[in-house]
C-alpha cells in the first residue's frame, strides 16, 4: 500500500509539476526550456554513437582482416624463411662433407705422390744399378775379348818368341831372320819417333824397314791382334823406319832405300802439320794401314835387328 501510495505520490507531483507549467515564470520556462532540448539532443545522439560504433567495429574488422593477412603473411614468409634456412644448412652440411671428401682426396693424393716418388727413386736406383751391372758386364766381356785376343796373338807368337831365344834378345821375335821388337806392352810410354830410334840404337838395332809383302803383312797381323779396342786408333800406331825429311813426298828408309810400294790409308800421307814420319796402324785392312803422322807425336814403335847365328 505504501508503495502505491509512494508512487501515486510520484506520479501526483509529476502530474502537478506539467500541471503547474503553466503557473511557471518565464524565467523557469526558458529554464524548463532549455532541460527539454537537452534532452531531445541527448536522444538524438544515441543513434550517432551506435553508428560511431558500428564503424569503429568495422575497423577493427579490417584491420583484424589485415593483421590476419600480415599474419599469414609473416608466416608463409617465416616458413619460406625456414626451408630456405633448412636448405642453406644442408647445402652447408654438403659442402662440408666435400670439404672432407676433398681433404681426404688431397691426403691420399700426396700419400700416393710420396709413394710413387718412393717407387720412382727406387727404379732410378735399380736403373743405376742395371746400367752399372750393364757396364760392368761389358768391360768384363770386353776384358774378356781382350785376354782371349791376347792369348790367341801369344799362340801365334809362341813360335818365334821361342824361336827368337836362340837368335835373339829376352822379348824379341824372330822373323823372316831378322829379330824384332814391339813395343806392346800398355806400361812402355809412347816415343817420339826419334826417341824411339834412339831406343833401338841401344839395343844395336834401328827402326823397322819394311820394304817387302810379307814382312809388312806379318807386322800388320802381330800388331792387329794385340789392338785394344778400347783405345783410339790414332794413339795405337807403331813407328817405323820411313820418313821424307829430306824432301817432302820422298819416303825414304832409315837404310837409304827410296820407298817402293807403300800401304797408305785413304788420302794419306797428306802432310797435314808437318807430318815427315810414317807409322803403322791396327787396321782390318792391312793395306790401308800406313799413316804419316808429326815426328814429335807419342807413340809405339817396332825394333829391327841382325839376329844372332846360332853356335
Amino acid at each position: 500500500m505504501e508503495d502505491r501510495e509512494d508512487l501515486g505520490g510520484i506520479s501526483d507531483c509529476a502530474y502537478n509539476k506539467l500541471d503547474s507549467q503553466e503557473e511557471l515564470t518565464t524565467e523557469e520556462q526558458e529554464f524548463f526550456s532549455n532541460q527539454q532540448k537537452q534532452k531531445v539532443s541527448v536522444s538524438l545522439m544515441i543513434p550517432k554513437s551506435s553508428l560511431s560504433r558500428y564503424h569503429q567495429l568495422i575497423i577493427l574488422a579490417v584491420f583484424a582482416v589485415i593483421l590476419l593477412a600480415v599474419d599469414i603473411g609473416l608466416g608463409v614468409y617465416y616458413n619460406k624463411l625456414t626451408s630456405g634456412q633448412r636448405i642453406f644448412t644442408d647445402m652447408n652440411n654438403e659442402l662440408a662433407k666435400l670439404q672432407a671428401s676433398y681433404t681426404t682426396a688431397t691426403q691420399r693424393k700426396t700419400e700416393a705422390n710420396k709413394l710413387l716418388a718412393k717407387e720412382m727413386s727406387e727404379q732410378q736406383l735399380t736403373m743405376w744399378e742395371l746400367e752399372h751391372q750393364s757396364r760392368a758386364t761389358k768391360d768384363f766381356e770386353r776384358r774378356t775379348n781382350k785376354i782371349r785376343l791376347e792369348t790367341a796373338a801369344l799362340k801365334s807368337h809362341m813360335p818365334m818368341i821361342k824361336e827368337g831365344c836362340r837368335h835373339c834378345l829376352p822379348g824379341w821375335t824372330y822373323m823372316f831372320s831378322m829379330c824384332y821388337y814391339f813395343a806392346l806392352s800398355d806400361d812402355v810410354l809412347r816415343r817420339s819417333w826419334q826417341e824411339a830410334r834412339n831406343f833401338c840404337m841401344r839395343y844395336g838395332a834401328d827402326l823397322a824397314v819394311v820394304d817387302t809383302r810379307e814382312k809388312h803383312l806379318a807386322i800388320s797381323e802381330l800388331i792387329t791382334n794385340y789392338y785394344d779396342t778400347s783405345r783410339n786408333i790414332y794413339q795405337s800406331g807403331f813407328w817405323i823406319g820411313l820418313r821424307d825429311v829430306e824432301y817432302e813426298g820422298t819416303w825414304k828408309w832409315l837404310d837409304g832405300t827410296s820407298l817402293a810400294a807403300g800401304y797408305w790409308n785413304d788420302g794419306e800421307p797428306n802432310n797435314q802439320g808437318n807430318e815427315d814420319c810414317a807409322a803403322a796402324y791396327p787396321r782390318s785392312n792391312p793395306f790401308k794401314s800406313w799413316n804419316d803422322a808429326p815426328c814429335n807425336h807419342g807413340l809405339k814403335w817396332i825394333c829391327e835387328m841382325t839376329a844372332k847365328t846360332q853356335s
